[in-house]
């Protein structure tokens, strides 16, 4: 019997996991993938809102603002990566002008911090690559950048050591309410709980619809993104959005915390739940609207693309609350733009509402803190060679692209919870992040895996589930050319 059952391992689920695992109780997280942040949080613009853009008297707008002043300190608590950049929209003409003041007024009816119109000329002064057409912008300095990853993966991590239990692999099949509790029916048994906690992303309604007569619909809204290169870092110094259309925020132009820039999204809502691939027309899309705003995208310096899913509601915001006929059954859904910049706000918020309904004490020995994984690039030269003679494995660099250690690696796998794929690698510590896109360290990240996981080529996987590398003939040849070549 647990008192408190989260559905769903994203940047919204751990956040809950993080501030619930500050009371005393038993809790569980359940996700169907092999690891944290595989949906939603996997694949969106990383981007930190101001709160200018959400319908004032909204959950949206106020739990944006709050979790952007919340998001600089969790950042100082759990060590991932956060900058407060600033975030600038663009007009082009008259008609988008009144947008931005529209935009501008509403972002001060949300205490959005610091608002400021500016003209062409100190436009141009913050951003001289802007577009000629460009006639100025509403400033957002709190607007900011943040890897969605490492913030995921840093509440996960902080909420297992505060002793949140983690079930990977484990799918939930149907929820029933029994007379005092909850039985949740999973791919792997059955579990009993007081309260569950419905934050699955795109398939929220599907867990709702099970326990509540009152339905809710979320449609998949799917965004496509474009990564550049390191080499492109430079090109702008804020998130630069344009006028919002009724379709959303439209395509924005924005560094990232790890010195790359990112263009995108598309917006165009699908019926399959797992639809998170690329087009052509939306990739064509993303070039011809960035361009406008910023003219000298160097897009011949691309090295990916990719998709992602927001579980957009048919009333607009997030739904946060208990139906009415299914006490004990918290909906987190309909977590959408700005779901990420607004997850230590939603995290606080549903975590006081579990404690208050199942009158949970707070711990005294909650640790708030979390160590990151030892970054040999961003340490001198002393504390770097310290280290490698401390552990040698952080001298032994597997991905050149983004000059990642052996030591770094073994720290994400053996870290709680742990990379056990590729890509799980790859989120923790970048491993296959660059350029080459992990042509070069992906049999050498498979041979630390097989070695550390004690698994042998044939179960290794890129993201779980299905996705085997290794298959058929090609597990003797791949054990003969390792031997050879590793």
């Amino acid at each position: 019997m647990y008192d408190a059952v989260i559905i769903g391992g994203g940047v919204t689920g751990c956040s809950v996991a993080r501030e619930l695992s500050r009371y005393h109780g038993k809790f569980c997280l359940i996700e169907k993938e092999e690891d944290v942040c595989c949906g939603t949080s996997k694949a969106n613009s990383a981007i930190v809102h101001a709160g200018y853009d959400a319908e004032p008297g909204t959950l949206k707008a106020k739990l944006n603002v709050e979790g952007n002043m919340l998001m600089e300190p969790l950042s100082h608590e759990l060590n991932f990566p956060f900058r407060r950049i600033g975030s600038l929209v663009v007009f082009m003409n008259k008609e988008e002008e009144s947008v931005i003041h529209e935009l501008f007024e509403r972002g001060r009816k949300n205490g959005v911090p610091g608002l400021r119109l500016i003209d062409r000329k100190e436009l141009l002064f913050m951003e001289p690559g802007i577009s000629p057409e460009a006639g100025g912008a509403l400033l957002a300095p709190s607007g900011g950048i943040v890897c969605p990853f490492l913030l995921t993966i840093a509440l996960a991590e902080n909420a297992a050591v505060n002793g949140m239990e983690f079930r990977f692999n484990e799918e939930v099949t149907a929820i029933q309410k029994a007379e005092k509790n909850y039985e949740v029916n999973t791919s792997v048994g059955k579990i009993q709980c007081r309260m569950v906690i419905n934050a699955a992303g795109v398939y929220a309604d599907k867990f709702h619809n099970m326990v509540s007569k009152k339905k809710i619909h979320i449609t998949p809204r799917r965004g496509e993104y474009i990564l550049l290169d390191h080499a492109s870092s430079g090109i702008v110094r804020h998130t630069i959005f344009q006028a919002p259309t009724i379709a959303g925020k439209g395509v924005l132009v924005t560094p990232t915390v790890h010195e790359n820039v990112l263009t995108g999204p598309t917006a165009l809502f699908i019926e399959n739940r797992e639809g998170n691939n690329t087009t052509q027309a939306g990739l064509d899309q993303i070039m011809h609207d960035s361009l406008r705003a910023v003219p000298d995208i160097p897009f011949r310096q691309v090295i990916t693309s990719f998709s992602g899913l927001r579980a957009s509601e048919e009333r607009g915001d997030f739904v946060i609350e208990e139906p009415e006929d299914a006490p004990g059954f918290l909906d987190c859904a309909g977590i959408d733009s700005p779901g990420l910049s607004s997850a230590p706000a939603i995290g606080k918020m549903v975590a006081k509402m579990i404690a208050e309904d199942l009158s949970l004490k707070e711990k005294m020995s909650f640790i708030r803190e979390r160590e990151a994984i030892p970054d040999p690039k961003a340490m001198s030269i002393k504390e770097r060679n310290l280290l490698i003679r401390k552990k040698p494995a952080y001298g032994n660099i597997i991905c050149r692209c983004e000059g990642i250690s052996e030591g770094e690696i073994l720290e994400a796998i053996h870290r709680v919870p742990g990379a056990k794929s590729l890509d799980g690698v790859k989120r923790r510590v970048r491993a296959g992040m660059g350029r080459c896109q992990a042509g070069f360290c992906s049999t050498r990240v498979m041979d630390i895996l097989e070695r550390e996981l004690k698994m042998s080529p044939g179960e290794i996987t890129k993201c779980g589930g299905a996705s085997v590398l290794v298959m058929g003939k090609n597990k003797e040849a791949y054990s003969k050319w390792k031997s050879t070549t590793l």
